[in-house]
Protein backbone atom coordinates (compact mmCIF):
# COMPACT_ATOMS: atom_id res chain seq x y z
CA UNK A 1 0.00 0.00 0.00
CA UNK A 2 2.63 2.17 0.55
CA UNK A 3 4.15 1.89 -2.65
CA UNK A 4 1.38 2.39 -4.44
CA UNK A 5 1.02 5.66 -2.55
CA UNK A 6 4.72 6.62 -3.28
CA UNK A 7 4.45 6.22 -7.06
CA UNK A 8 1.04 8.48 -6.72
CA UNK A 9 3.34 11.01 -4.69
CA UNK A 10 5.88 11.15 -7.50
CA UNK A 11 3.36 11.07 -10.39
CA UNK A 12 1.80 14.83 -8.60
CA UNK A 13 5.56 16.06 -7.90
CA UNK A 14 6.31 15.39 -11.27
CA UNK A 15 3.30 16.81 -13.14
CA UNK A 16 3.64 19.68 -11.28
CA UNK A 17 5.45 22.75 -13.70
CA UNK A 18 7.48 24.39 -10.39
CA UNK A 19 9.77 21.51 -10.12
CA UNK A 20 9.72 20.01 -12.92
CA UNK A 21 12.97 21.95 -14.36
CA UNK A 22 14.54 20.13 -11.30
CA UNK A 23 13.79 16.27 -12.80
CA UNK A 24 14.95 18.13 -16.18
CA UNK A 25 18.43 19.08 -15.26
CA UNK A 26 19.36 15.81 -14.16
CA UNK A 27 18.25 13.42 -16.32
CA UNK A 28 20.31 15.46 -19.14
CA UNK A 29 23.05 15.43 -17.09
CA UNK A 30 23.01 11.50 -16.29
CA UNK A 31 22.79 12.37 -12.58
CA UNK A 32 20.33 10.73 -10.06
CA UNK A 33 17.58 12.21 -8.31
CA UNK A 34 17.36 11.89 -4.25
CA UNK A 35 14.17 12.08 -3.06
CA UNK A 36 13.22 11.84 0.99
CA UNK A 37 10.28 11.99 3.10
CA UNK A 38 10.13 15.01 5.22
CA UNK A 39 7.24 14.12 7.15
CA UNK A 40 5.96 10.01 6.64
CA UNK A 41 2.71 10.10 8.98
CA UNK A 42 1.51 13.32 7.59
CA UNK A 43 -1.58 13.53 4.90
CA UNK A 44 -0.76 12.83 1.40
CA UNK A 45 -1.12 16.93 0.77
CA UNK A 46 1.04 18.01 3.44
CA UNK A 47 3.83 15.74 2.39
CA UNK A 48 6.49 17.72 0.71
CA UNK A 49 9.68 16.40 -1.43
CA UNK A 50 13.43 17.75 -1.49
CA UNK A 51 15.24 17.08 -5.05
CA UNK A 52 18.90 17.78 -5.68
CA UNK A 53 21.03 16.10 -8.61
CA UNK A 54 23.66 13.83 -7.16
CA UNK A 55 26.96 12.70 -8.35
CA UNK A 56 26.42 8.33 -8.89
CA UNK A 57 27.42 6.60 -5.52
CA UNK A 58 28.88 3.16 -6.09
CA UNK A 59 28.02 1.32 -2.97
CA UNK A 60 24.55 1.41 -3.47
CA UNK A 61 22.80 -1.32 -3.47
CA UNK A 62 20.39 -1.96 -6.45
CA UNK A 63 16.66 -2.49 -5.73
CA UNK A 64 14.55 -3.21 -8.51
CA UNK A 65 13.77 -0.91 -12.07
CA UNK A 66 10.88 1.49 -11.81
CA UNK A 67 9.82 1.00 -15.46
CA UNK A 68 6.18 1.44 -14.56
CA UNK A 69 6.06 5.10 -13.72
CA UNK A 70 4.45 6.82 -16.83
CA UNK A 71 5.05 10.14 -16.58
CA UNK A 72 8.44 9.58 -15.46
CA UNK A 73 8.94 7.17 -18.27
CA UNK A 74 7.36 9.55 -20.92
CA UNK A 75 10.44 12.08 -19.89
CA UNK A 76 13.00 9.88 -19.96
CA UNK A 77 12.07 8.48 -23.91
CA UNK A 78 11.91 12.45 -25.03
CA UNK A 79 15.61 12.51 -23.34
CA UNK A 80 16.95 9.42 -24.65
CA UNK A 81 16.57 5.53 -24.48
CA UNK A 82 17.41 4.98 -20.49
CA UNK A 83 15.89 3.22 -17.59
CA UNK A 84 14.88 4.70 -13.80
CA UNK A 85 16.75 2.62 -11.35
CA UNK A 86 15.84 3.06 -7.62
CA UNK A 87 18.00 2.81 -4.20
CA UNK A 88 17.31 3.24 -1.13
CA UNK A 89 19.80 4.06 1.50
CA UNK A 90 18.21 4.65 5.32
CA UNK A 91 15.63 7.45 4.79
CA UNK A 92 16.71 8.41 1.48
CA UNK A 93 15.19 7.71 -1.71
CA UNK A 94 17.31 7.61 -4.81
CA UNK A 95 16.14 7.40 -8.82
CA UNK A 96 19.24 7.21 -10.81
CA UNK A 97 18.89 7.95 -14.98
CA UNK A 98 21.19 5.83 -16.63
CA UNK A 99 21.83 3.51 -19.82
CA UNK A 100 19.22 0.62 -20.48
CA UNK A 101 19.75 -2.36 -17.75
CA UNK A 102 19.54 -5.91 -18.25
CA UNK A 103 18.30 -8.53 -15.70
CA UNK A 104 20.93 -11.77 -15.24
CA UNK A 105 21.19 -14.22 -12.99
CA UNK A 106 23.39 -11.88 -10.79
CA UNK A 107 20.87 -8.77 -11.22
CA UNK A 108 21.10 -5.98 -13.21
CA UNK A 109 23.80 -5.63 -15.77
CA UNK A 110 24.50 -2.94 -18.33
CA UNK A 111 23.69 -4.42 -22.07
CA UNK A 112 26.56 -5.62 -23.74
CA UNK A 113 27.04 -3.93 -27.13
CA UNK A 114 27.11 -6.20 -29.97
CA UNK A 115 29.63 -5.71 -32.66
CA UNK A 116 27.66 -5.41 -35.76
CA UNK A 117 28.94 -7.22 -38.53
CA UNK A 118 30.53 -5.53 -41.42
CA UNK A 119 28.37 -5.90 -44.78
CA UNK A 120 29.87 -6.47 -47.93
CA UNK A 121 28.66 -5.03 -51.12
CA UNK A 122 27.84 -6.42 -54.04
CA UNK A 123 30.58 -5.29 -55.65
CA UNK A 124 33.17 -6.64 -53.48
CA UNK A 125 31.79 -10.03 -53.47
CA UNK A 126 31.80 -9.88 -57.31
CA UNK A 127 35.18 -8.59 -56.58
CA UNK A 128 36.54 -11.62 -54.38
CA UNK A 129 34.93 -14.28 -56.84
CA UNK A 130 36.51 -12.45 -59.82
CA UNK A 131 39.91 -13.16 -57.50
CA UNK A 132 39.39 -16.65 -56.78
CA UNK A 133 38.43 -17.99 -60.31
CA UNK A 134 41.29 -16.25 -61.89
CA UNK A 135 43.58 -18.00 -59.32
CA UNK A 136 41.85 -21.48 -59.70
CA UNK A 137 42.26 -20.25 -64.07
CA UNK A 138 46.23 -19.57 -62.84
CA UNK A 139 46.89 -23.19 -61.57
CA UNK A 140 44.79 -25.02 -64.79
CA UNK A 141 46.64 -22.97 -67.10
CA UNK A 142 50.19 -23.87 -65.64
CA UNK A 143 52.79 -24.88 -67.70
CA UNK A 144 54.16 -27.59 -64.52
CA UNK A 145 52.08 -30.61 -64.83
CA UNK A 146 52.20 -31.30 -61.27
CA UNK A 147 50.34 -28.13 -60.18
CA UNK A 148 47.66 -28.58 -63.02
CA UNK A 149 47.79 -32.08 -61.44
CA UNK A 150 47.28 -31.44 -57.43
CA UNK A 151 45.01 -28.35 -57.83
CA UNK A 152 42.69 -31.06 -59.69
CA UNK A 153 43.03 -33.96 -57.53
CA UNK A 154 42.72 -31.43 -54.22
CA UNK A 155 39.62 -30.09 -55.50
CA UNK A 156 38.32 -33.67 -56.20
CA UNK A 157 39.64 -34.75 -52.77
CA UNK A 158 37.29 -31.86 -51.26
CA UNK A 159 34.04 -32.85 -53.20
CA UNK A 160 34.53 -36.57 -51.96
CA UNK A 161 34.72 -35.32 -48.42
CA UNK A 162 31.69 -33.73 -49.17
CA UNK A 163 29.72 -36.41 -50.88
CA UNK A 164 30.53 -38.55 -47.85
CA UNK A 165 29.10 -36.33 -45.31
CA UNK A 166 26.05 -35.81 -47.39
CA UNK A 167 25.36 -39.65 -47.17
CA UNK A 168 25.74 -39.84 -43.84
CA UNK A 169 22.35 -37.88 -43.45
CA UNK A 170 20.67 -40.94 -45.92
CA UNK A 171 22.26 -43.82 -42.57
CA UNK A 172 19.18 -45.27 -41.06
CA UNK A 173 19.27 -47.39 -38.16
CA UNK A 174 18.11 -50.82 -38.43
CA UNK A 175 15.43 -52.02 -35.92
CA UNK A 176 16.11 -55.05 -34.02
CA UNK A 177 15.49 -57.93 -35.56
CA UNK A 178 12.35 -59.57 -34.64
CA UNK A 179 12.79 -63.30 -33.71
CA UNK A 180 10.39 -65.87 -35.50
CA UNK A 181 10.58 -69.20 -36.79
CA UNK A 182 11.90 -69.83 -40.44
CA UNK A 183 9.72 -72.06 -42.49
CA UNK A 184 11.42 -75.03 -43.67
CA UNK A 185 10.06 -76.38 -47.10
CA UNK A 186 10.67 -79.67 -49.05
CA UNK A 187 12.43 -79.83 -52.26
CA UNK A 188 9.15 -80.37 -53.75
CA UNK A 189 7.17 -77.50 -52.71
CA UNK A 190 10.26 -75.54 -53.92
CA UNK A 191 10.14 -76.70 -56.80
CA UNK A 192 6.66 -76.07 -57.23
CA UNK A 193 7.01 -72.19 -55.98
CA UNK A 194 9.50 -71.89 -58.64
CA UNK A 195 7.53 -73.45 -61.25
CA UNK A 196 4.33 -71.38 -60.20
CA UNK A 197 6.37 -67.50 -59.93
CA UNK A 198 8.08 -67.92 -63.38
CA UNK A 199 4.78 -68.32 -64.80
CA UNK A 200 3.32 -65.77 -63.19
CA UNK A 201 3.64 -62.12 -64.80
CA UNK A 202 3.47 -60.13 -61.93
CA UNK A 203 7.05 -58.56 -60.57
CA UNK A 204 7.77 -55.71 -58.34
CA UNK A 205 10.60 -53.57 -59.73
CA UNK A 206 13.87 -52.59 -58.23
CA UNK A 207 15.23 -49.77 -60.06
CA UNK A 208 18.29 -47.20 -59.19
CA UNK A 209 16.59 -46.10 -55.65
CA UNK A 210 17.39 -49.78 -54.38
CA UNK A 211 15.37 -51.33 -51.69
CA UNK A 212 12.83 -48.35 -50.06
CA UNK A 213 9.69 -48.66 -48.56
CA UNK A 214 7.72 -48.68 -51.16
CA UNK A 215 9.27 -52.09 -52.96
CA UNK A 216 8.40 -53.93 -49.56
CA UNK A 217 5.15 -52.10 -49.61
CA UNK A 218 4.25 -53.56 -53.34
CA UNK A 219 5.66 -56.84 -51.91
CA UNK A 220 2.51 -57.40 -49.10
CA UNK A 221 0.53 -56.29 -51.57
CA UNK A 222 0.88 -58.92 -54.54
CA UNK A 223 1.38 -61.30 -51.34
CA UNK A 224 -2.47 -60.16 -50.82
CA UNK A 225 -3.39 -62.53 -53.32
CA UNK A 226 -0.81 -64.46 -54.74
CA UNK A 227 2.00 -67.00 -52.70
CA UNK A 228 4.74 -65.84 -54.68
CA UNK A 229 6.34 -62.76 -56.21
CA UNK A 230 9.23 -61.80 -58.39
CA UNK A 231 11.12 -59.30 -57.96
CA UNK A 232 13.36 -57.81 -60.84
CA UNK A 233 16.68 -55.93 -60.11
CA UNK A 234 17.76 -53.48 -63.25
CA UNK A 235 20.19 -51.76 -63.05
CA UNK A 236 22.39 -54.31 -60.88
CA UNK A 237 25.85 -54.26 -60.32
CA UNK A 238 27.48 -57.86 -60.13
CA UNK A 239 26.87 -59.37 -56.93
CA UNK A 240 24.09 -57.12 -56.01
CA UNK A 241 21.41 -59.22 -56.24
CA UNK A 242 22.47 -61.52 -52.92
CA UNK A 243 22.50 -58.03 -51.11
CA UNK A 244 18.91 -56.90 -52.37
CA UNK A 245 17.92 -60.58 -51.45
CA UNK A 246 18.93 -60.32 -48.08
CA UNK A 247 17.84 -56.57 -47.45
CA UNK A 248 14.19 -57.90 -48.75
CA UNK A 249 14.31 -61.06 -46.79
CA UNK A 250 15.01 -59.07 -43.73
CA UNK A 251 12.19 -57.00 -43.99
CA UNK A 252 9.20 -58.50 -45.57
CA UNK A 253 9.94 -61.79 -43.83
CA UNK A 254 9.47 -63.70 -47.07
CA UNK A 255 11.28 -66.58 -48.05
CA UNK A 256 13.69 -66.49 -50.96
CA UNK A 257 13.26 -69.39 -53.46
CA UNK A 258 15.17 -68.45 -56.25
CA UNK A 259 17.56 -66.13 -58.00
CA UNK A 260 17.72 -66.28 -61.69
CA UNK A 261 21.37 -65.13 -63.65
CA UNK A 262 18.76 -62.90 -65.11
CA UNK A 263 18.63 -60.43 -61.60
CA UNK A 264 14.84 -62.14 -60.84
CA UNK A 265 14.06 -63.12 -57.21
CA UNK A 266 11.59 -65.43 -56.24
CA UNK A 267 9.96 -64.69 -53.21
CA UNK A 268 6.73 -66.76 -50.95
CA UNK A 269 5.39 -65.12 -48.78
CA UNK A 270 4.95 -68.13 -45.94
CA UNK A 271 2.98 -71.01 -45.37
CA UNK A 272 0.84 -68.51 -42.25
CA UNK A 273 1.65 -65.29 -43.72
CA UNK A 274 -0.21 -62.93 -42.00
CA UNK A 275 0.28 -59.15 -43.58
CA UNK A 276 1.14 -56.65 -41.35
CA UNK A 277 -0.21 -53.14 -40.33
CA UNK A 278 2.36 -51.21 -41.08
CA UNK A 279 3.80 -53.00 -44.44
CA UNK A 280 6.07 -50.13 -45.30
CA UNK A 281 9.09 -50.49 -42.62
CA UNK A 282 10.18 -47.40 -40.59
CA UNK A 283 13.58 -48.06 -41.08
CA UNK A 284 13.37 -47.68 -44.77
CA UNK A 285 13.79 -44.48 -47.00
CA UNK A 286 10.97 -42.55 -48.68
CA UNK A 287 11.08 -42.53 -52.49
CA UNK A 288 12.36 -39.06 -53.11
CA UNK A 289 14.87 -39.84 -50.41
CA UNK A 290 15.92 -42.60 -51.60
CA UNK A 291 16.61 -41.44 -55.14
CA UNK A 292 18.55 -38.46 -53.45
CA UNK A 293 20.83 -40.68 -51.74
CA UNK A 294 21.22 -43.02 -55.24
CA UNK A 295 22.70 -39.92 -56.83
CA UNK A 296 25.47 -38.75 -54.12
CA UNK A 297 26.59 -42.40 -54.57
CA UNK A 298 26.73 -41.88 -58.49
CA UNK A 299 28.78 -38.72 -58.05
CA UNK A 300 31.26 -40.11 -55.25
CA UNK A 301 32.01 -43.19 -57.24
CA UNK A 302 33.02 -41.19 -60.15
CA UNK A 303 34.66 -38.85 -58.07
CA UNK A 304 36.45 -42.02 -56.46
CA UNK A 305 37.49 -43.04 -59.97
CA UNK A 306 38.74 -39.61 -61.02
CA UNK A 307 40.80 -39.52 -58.19
CA UNK A 308 42.54 -42.90 -58.79
CA UNK A 309 43.35 -41.59 -62.62
CA UNK A 310 44.69 -38.59 -60.69
CA UNK A 311 47.02 -40.37 -58.25
CA UNK A 312 48.01 -42.75 -61.39
CA UNK A 313 49.34 -39.83 -63.47
CA UNK A 314 50.80 -37.93 -60.78
CA UNK A 315 52.93 -41.07 -60.00
CA UNK A 316 53.69 -41.42 -63.58
CA UNK A 317 54.82 -37.84 -63.50
CA UNK A 318 57.62 -38.41 -60.82
CA UNK A 319 58.72 -41.30 -62.41
CA UNK A 320 59.55 -39.77 -65.66
CA UNK A 321 60.89 -36.86 -63.72
CA UNK A 322 63.34 -39.26 -61.79
CA UNK A 323 64.06 -41.22 -65.33
CA UNK A 324 64.94 -37.84 -66.78
CA UNK A 325 66.95 -36.27 -63.87
CA UNK A 326 68.66 -39.57 -63.44
CA UNK A 327 69.18 -39.54 -67.56
CA UNK A 328 70.58 -35.69 -67.33
CA UNK A 329 73.03 -36.25 -64.36
CA UNK A 330 74.35 -39.15 -66.17
CA UNK A 331 75.26 -37.25 -69.54
CA UNK A 332 78.59 -35.90 -70.69
CA UNK A 333 79.25 -32.60 -69.50
CA UNK A 334 80.29 -29.99 -72.64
Amino acid sequence: MSIKLFRRHISNFIHSTSVLHHIWDPINKNHCLDIRYINPNANLLTRSLTSFPLAKQINQKSIYVLDSILPLKSHVRSASNSAVEMTMDKDVVRFCISKQLERSSNGFNQRETKQKRVKMSKKAKLNELRFYRLKAKKKMRSPNPEIRILYRLGKAKRKEEWLIEKLRKFDVRKAAAEVYDPEILTEEEKFYLKRTGEKKKHYVPVGRRGVFGGVVLNMHLHWKNHETVKVVCKPCKPGQIQEYADELTRLSKGIVIDIKPNNVIIFFRGKNYVQPEIMSPPDTLSKAKALEKYKYEQSLEHTSEFIEKLENELEEYYKHKARFSKEKGSSPKD
